[in-house]
């Protein structure tokens, strides 16, 4: 079904190991005419009980259905988030009004943290404790924990398995937003997804690491919803 005559949705990638429920109290607080609409991959929330998926195909294959392109739309992801929406809008037959990138170095860069995916258990759960790659509530909690492995080392695959392929830029704007004091992702990492776009590039940074979107949701927020005008 097709947005609403007048609205736009807005299709949400969480981080990898993200539950796409932490986008659900984006509805309240985005303008009526923005109908979010998170996007929930294998193995995880609602979808625990789904095996995750650990390459970039396969992760497509799960979510390119969900998006309806019969109405205005655009894509928001948030670190691979942001990898899964660029990916998604290259493949679609009708793009997106907008791509908005967040907390990602422009696909074509070279990754450059150590590769964790494939460390033994203890050693990739240390490693992801390390970095705050898990939450302390989840590493709190040894039940939770090992719900949540297989979907987060599934992440970590296509993230750090991920290769840029060359193809035509985009011609819808890209915004590129990160957070000040995200130590995984420069500004000059940031402004090389000008290079993705025939349209509008812009970037802006928020207070805050890679987590920015939890601790300044709400400039996050208004700066999407002037991005994002009713049609």
């Amino acid at each position: 079904m097709s947005a609403s005559p007048g609205k736009v949705r807005l299709y949400c990638f969480a981080h990898a190991g993200g539950d796409a429920r932490s986008f659900a109290p984006w509805s309240a607080e985005l303008p009526e005419h923005v109908e979010v609409c998170p996007v929930q991959l294998p193995g995880r929330g609602r979808r625990l009980r789904d095996r995750p998926v650990a390459t970039l195909a396969a992760a497509l294959a799960d979510v390119l259905p969900v998006i309806d392109t019969g109405g205005p739309y655009a894509l928001f992801g948030h670190s691979l988030g942001a990898v899964l929406a660029y990916e998604a809008a290259s493949r679609l037959a009708r793009g997106p009004v907008r791509l908005f990138v967040s907390a990602h170095r422009a696909p074509h860069l070279p990754l450059r943290e150590p590769v964790i995916h494939d460390l033994p258990r203890e050693r990739f759960v240390a490693r992801l404790a390390e970095t705050g790659g898990i939450p302390r509530a989840v590493l709190d909690s040894p039940g939770f924990l090992r719900a949540l492995l297989p979907a987060l080392r599934a992440d970590f695959t296509i993230s750090e398995t991920y290769r840029y392929v060359e193809r035509p830029p985009l011609d819808c704007p890209v915004d590129a937003y990160g957070g000040l004091d995200d130590p995984d992702v420069t500004p000059a990492e940031l402004d090389e997804w000008q290079r993705h776009t025939t349209g509008r590039y812009r970037r802006k940074l928020f207070p805050g690491n890679h987590s920015y979107p939890e601790t300044a949701r709400g400039s996050l927020l208004a700066e999407l919803a002037a991005a994002l005008p009713g049609t």
